[in-house]
């Protein structure tokens, strides 16, 4: 029986850019080590990740349409685009897999625009304002998700 551990990590736009975003929000992580940060929660939890960062909207949404047979479940941070981009909403149904949505800052205590997610719908859990943490949680759940 083939287990069920393969994570896509997507990150979306101006995600690449930690370290020099808005230290209120992000702090001084960059994203060379929220990456490895996450591989570490990867490892202990038994599970193989992959990454994925474009700052093009018709790049994430492509991964999302190719995704199939790569991954078991996707964790992903959209960025900005988690509050308008429907194309990514409807390329993350055709994907069809359990998918935990991450935000790094507490987007319900920010602007109100950033309150709404048209991806939450489609995903088993959100997390937001765990900043690093907030991706163990994320594939801690997609782990639970994977092998009940």
């Amino acid at each position: 029986m083939r287990s069920h551990n393969r994570i896509e990590v997507m990150h979306g736009v101006n995600l690449d850019q930690l370290g020099r975003r808005d230290l209120g929000h992000y702090g001084g992580l960059t994203f060379d080590r929220l990456e490895q940060t996450i591989q570490g929660f990867a490892t202990e939890l038994g599970l193989q990740v992959r990454f994925f960062q474009t700052n093009a909207e018709h790049e994430f949404v492509e991964h999302l349409h190719r995704i199939e047979g790569l991954a078991d479940g996707i964790v992903l941070n959209p960025g900005a685009w988690t509050h308008y981009a429907w194309a990514i909403h409807d390329a993350l149904e055709i994907a069809a897999l359990p998918a935990v949505e991450v935000h790094l800052s507490d987007v319900q205590q920010r602007e109100e625009w950033r309150r709404r997610s048209v991806v939450a719908d489609l995903c088993v859990a959100t997390v937001s304002g765990r900043g690093p943490e907030g991706y163990r949680d994320a594939l801690t759940r997609l782990r639970e998700e994977l092998d009940p």
